[in-house]
């Protein structure tokens, strides 16, 4: 029934989720190996990707580490990002990912990467790079506010390289001009994010594109997010009238 109301309203065009409770979904399983762990969430992904298909959502962005995860247990770390790069992989030659015409691509702070991720992350986009159907962006070694200095960084760089002068370049730096150095330049902000395990806050996920977005957060840990808490999510931004700031 769930299923059936939500197909009858509008949906996200963009939904961002941050894919938070890992560890302890791990620790309730008695898993404490930190590839096992984030194995456990990393196939969660192929759920994901199904009901946004059913739904009709084309795009989703997915937060799996930030440029602040740097700072846990070098063996945790390595884990992580483990896990990425398998799963950038098995994205990169997924029958389903091909015949659903999924284009994968990374977002974040790349220079951060070691170079198997990287590899992976290449991999992934290059088998991808034509399609046309569902965005799926992956959020690695991603702070918002790494983002934002990067896009401020990118354009003034162009302008220097245009030889613009000092007033022009202050001139120059716009909203709109930030937004086309963004690692997500191209892509519509999101409606709505979720974010999994009872945490709630943004911790830096697209702070500049959520200024307008809807946010739902509950208290299922990643591994263990159903269908149903996803249909819920989708449900309350239905029932929510946005303004915009109007």
């Amino acid at each position: 029934r769930l299923t059936r109301d939500v197909r009858r309203r509008p949906t996200p065009r963009h939904i961002g989720i941050i894919l938070d409770g890992n560890r302890r979904h791990g620790r309730s399983l008695g898993i404490t190996e930190p590839r096992e762990l984030y194995d456990l969430g990393a196939n969660k992904l192929d759920e994901v990707l199904d009901w946004c298909v059913e739904l009709g959502i084309l795009t989703v962005t997915l937060w799996v580490f930030s440029t602040d995860n740097f700072r846990r247990p070098a063996a945790e770390v390595s884990g992580i990002l483990a896990s990425v790069e398998a799963k950038l992989k098995a994205l990169a030659c997924d029958p389903a990912i091909h015949r659903r015409r999924v284009r994968v691509r990374a977002i974040g702070c790349r220079t951060m990467l070691p170079e198997p991720v990287l590899a992976a992350i290449a991999a992934a986009e290059r088998a991808t790079a034509e399609y046309d159907g569902i965005e799926l962006n992956i959020a690695v070694a991603y702070g918002g506010r790494q983002e934002i200095a990067d896009a401020v960084r990118a354009l003034l760089n162009g302008m220097a390289d245009d030889d613009a002068t000092l007033a022009e370049a202050v001139e120059g730096v716009t909203p709109e001009a930030i937004a086309r150095h963004l690692y997500t330049a191209g892509l519509p902000d999101p409606d709505l994010i979720i974010r999994t395990s009872g945490e709630i806050r943004l911790s830096g996920f697209l702070l500049w594109q959520s200024a307008h977005s809807e946010f739902y957060f509950t208290d299922v840990l990643w591994p263990a997010f159903r269908k149903i808490d996803f249909l819920r999510a989708i449900r309350s931004f239905q029932q929510r009238r946005r303004r915009f700031g109007c």
